[in-house]
């Protein structure tokens, strides 16, 4: 294993894909790291904990033989760890907002420039034991956030945001520009925090859920079924296998039905008007079909700990494999229409481009980061059930620019589209819920999904109490927001919206 030569003491968490839990000491944290970056390992997510036992810091580390989470206790009153980011590129704001959250500061880190804390916070590290979120006194405005600086001879800046002109969500852009190339883009975002990871702590274990189906709004399955799989490895809940078929029936029809609302917008934002009417079409009656069979168009309560709230019956599964069959049809002879499409491809192609090389560098993940040649998809690699049984197919593309992540979207709708046909005929028998017992001691778990947008990875930590200590949520969107930054360097302004909804990223997903 990547990290056997640490003779580290691995707790195997009991959850459908291979996760581990290990405490390591400053020195193990550092060579963990640079171990699992030399064996082509990818940094996943690092958070704080302050439990009972003390602050500690964590990081999710995914490698070939599964992910492991390693823990980094901060002895006495000490609150600093050594930084990750000279390793992974993607540790960056993430230890930014771990000192925002939880005050932990990461030791000879370059960027110590506030993330989600805009200057509004009257009580600081909301997450610390012992402290008492606060807001900002009325009348308050937010600090200035320092942007660097580009200069030279006809550099000028554009300000987008952070309010923008659709209904999408708040997110600052700041351009540094010569003519309408982009020399520079740089990201403030932050602007939607909700404090989630604090409002989980005062929810009980087996109402929880409902919390987490709501983090990013396109993705509520895939957060409600992360959630729910860390819950019952704490508990040692087996869920029965119709339960985990109907939750990936339901995790690919989210897929499916974001991939169709992109593939809408980003003709849209190419000018083929045509091309959002008839997705958008599509995508509608997909959704009332997802309400009739699950009762909510995002399906959201529908993954509840352990199984799911209702079951399908035979005759709603049929109507989803017909319209399937229909959708595929129609999809074909869009994708037709858009490979076409000369004024079309003119916008996508070598637009935005991220190459392989610069995706792996910088931690690329998901959909995005497949349509650069990551070759990473939990559903192919760590394949759980069904998915085992099913052998889901891993859809890449090389091109890395918008041309190739229009291209896998349709790839992989369609390899979701022959899932879940076989999902609905192959549908076992058997109950759909298990009763969830509390294990009365502390506890971890994990839950490690593949959403649509990519790996999305709950980490709980139950008190003996049975209360929630920690719950930790990661979005893919944390990986990808700083790669938009790269891909947009060269490119024209006015393809930026382009660049940007081909990734389609979640700001309320980093923003908890």
């Amino acid at each position: 294993m990547v990290f056997a030569d640490l003779h580290l003491e691995l707790q195997r968490l009991p959850a459908p894909l291979p996760i581990w839990h290990a405490r390591v000491d400053r020195a193990g944290w550092s060579v963990l790291a640079v171990q699992v970056a030399q064996a082509h390992g990818r940094l996943l997510s690092v958070w704080g904990r302050h439990g009972s036992d003390g602050p500690s810091v964590c990081a999710a580390f995914a490698t070939t033989e599964g992910l492991l989470w390693a823990e980094l206790p901060l002895a006495g009153a000490e609150d600093r760890y050594p930084d990750l980011s000279a390793t992974f590129a993607c540790a960056t704001r993430m230890q930014r907002s771990l000192a925002d959250l939880g005050g932990l500061q990461a030791d000879a880190a370059v960027d110590h420039r506030p993330w989600l804390d805009h200057g509004l916070w009257a009580a600081a590290a909301p997450l610390a034991s012992g402290m008492t979120p606060a807001g900002a006194a009325a009348g308050t405005w937010p600090a200035d956030y320092p942007f660097v600086r580009v200069e030279g001879d006809g550099v000028h800046e554009i300000a987008v945001g952070p309010v923008h002109a659709g209904i999408i969500e708040p997110g600052h852009f700041r351009f540094s520009v010569v003519g309408e190339k982009v020399l520079r883009l740089e990201q403030h975002l932050g602007y939607v925090h909700k404090g989630i990871e604090r409002r989980f702590t005062e929810l009980a274990p087996l109402q929880a859920f409902r919390l987490a189906g709501r983090v990013s709004g396109d993705s509520t399955v895939v957060y409600a079924w992360a959630y729910a799989m860390a819950l019952e490895s704490c508990c040692g809940t087996a869920v029965p296998e119709r339960a985990d078929w109907l939750r990936a029936l339901m995790l690919e029809r989210e897929r499916v039905a974001n991939h169709l609302g992109d593939l809408g917008a980003l003709g849209n934002d190419a000018a083929l008007a045509f091309g959002l009417a008839q997705f958008s079409r599509l995508r509608e009656d997909w959704q009332r079909l997802s309400q009739r069979a699950f009762g909510h168009r995002f399906m959201m309560d529908a993954v509840v700990p352990g199984g799911v709230a209702g079951d399908v019956s035979l005759s709603l599964r049929d109507e989803q494999r017909r319209q399937c069959d229909d959708v595929e049809r129609e999809v074909q002879r869009l994708r037709h229409i858009y490979d076409e499409h000369a004024g079309l491809q003119d916008r996508f192609m070598g637009t935005g481009r991220v190459v392989p090389e610069l995706a792996a560098r910088l931690g690329l993940t998901g959909m995005a980061g497949r349509a650069s040649g990551q070759a990473v998809d939990l559903r192919h690699g760590h394949a759980w059930q069904p998915y085992r049984t099913l052998q889901a197919r891993i859809a890449t593309q090389q091109g890395g620019d918008v041309a190739a992540r229009v291209a896998l979207r349709f790839d992989e709708l369609a390899e979701s589209l022959r899932l879940i046909r076989e999902l609905c005929a192959r549908l076992p028998e058997g109950g759909v819920a298990a009763a969830v017992q509390l294990p009365g001691h502390a506890v971890q778990g994990a839950g490690w999904v593949e959403g649509w947008r990519g790996e999305v990875l709950v980490a709980l930590s139950l008190g003996a109490d049975g209360r929630i200590e920690r719950c930790h949520c990661h979005d893919p969107s944390w990986q990808n927001w700083p790669v938009l930054e790269h891909a947009v360097i060269g490119n024209i302004v006015p393809d930026f919206p382009l660049i940007n909804k081909s990734f389609n990223l979640s700001y309320s997903g980093v923003d908890l």
